[in-house]
């Protein structure tokens, strides 16, 4: 088997990273983050459309109404569909001729608004901060983990990756000004379990082959296991993200959740293979030049 040279393309693969952190923070600093209605509040909408209706054709409507929304649907006790269309930028006075609108297109009654409110951010400041430190408290069990299973700069390397796939995430959302929701918190949880798994495949493989090839030195102990492993690392992945797209394609109501973790799986896979085995290179030959 031909043996990838993934450790000698590191710095490359770190540059590509790095630029889309940068591009991310100078979009963070000129547009901020695009908080949305869980995190600032805002105005709910909810409608009973009665059948299935095409989603495109009711967000073209929303738009001219709302800048900034996100829309779900469920199927009430009498298997009718209901919209629910949430917006930071929609003003009281918008609501009726919005629904007007989608009323006349889908012929509607006006018992057919179901509800209409303005409502506070359900993700208050406490919230977020014991979000950020699950993550931290998360973070240094799978450190002591990685470092118990394996060694500490195996730790080092996982937990450096998870925040790589953090910040590429955010980046997104902040070069595209996607408005963050409660949904994302859990899947940035998730998303961090989930890397850390991958991430662990491979050092599992390192560590065997360590025992094995005891005079090749770190770098082509990496290239080997990661070779070795890519297959299964590429092919989980994928087989997850043919899912997790499937349900963001037919299931609006976890959109919200499904697209940042599909962002966060594809990273995790990445960081796995170009990002944690190499640093893991660079803490290992540290540790040989100190010595």
């Amino acid at each position: 088997m031909k043996t990838f040279k993934i450790i000698e393309k590191s710095k490359i693969l770190f540059v590509i990273s790095l630029a889309i952190m940068i591009t991310g923070l100078a979009f963070f600093i000129k547009n901020g983050i695009n908080y949305g209605i869980d995190f600032k509040g805002g105005t709910l909408v909810q409608i009973n459309m009665k059948k299935d209706f095409n989603k495109q054709d009711v967000e073209n409507i929303i738009t001219k109404y709302a800048n900034d929304y996100t829309t779900n649907t469920a199927v009430n006790e009498k298997n009718e569909t209901q919209l629910e269309i949430r917006s930071n930028s929609l003003d009281e006075s918008e609501i009726q001729p919005l629904f007007k609108d989608i009323k006349d297109k889908y012929k509607l009654e006006d018992k057919d608004l179901i509800s209409q409110q303005t409502i506070g951010p359900a993700v208050g400041q406490e919230l977020r901060q014991k979000a950020m430190l699950a993550f931290v408290l998360a973070n240094i069990a799978m450190l002591i983990y990685v470092a118990i299973r394996f060694e500490f700069k195996f730790g080092v390397a996982a937990i450096l990756a998870i925040v790589h796939d953090i910040l590429i995430t955010v980046s997104v959302y902040a070069i595209f000004q996607i408005p963050i929701n409660s949904s994302f918190i859990a899947a940035i949880l998730t998303i961090a379990g989930y890397s850390i798994n991958d991430t662990i495949v491979i050092f599992d493989r390192i560590r065997e082959n360590t025992k094995k090839m005891r005079r090749v030195n770190s770098k082509e102990l990496a290239n080997i296991s990661i070779t070795q492993t890519m297959s299964r690392s590429i092919n989980t992945t994928l087989t997850t993200l043919i899912t997790i797209v499937s349900v963001y394609i037919f299931v609006p109501s976890v959109r919200e959740f499904a697209f940042p973790l599909a962002i966060g799986i594809a990273c995790g896979a990445y960081s796995s293979i170009f990002i944690a085995s190499p640093v893991w290179v660079m803490l290992k030959n540290r540790k040989i030049k100190e010595a």
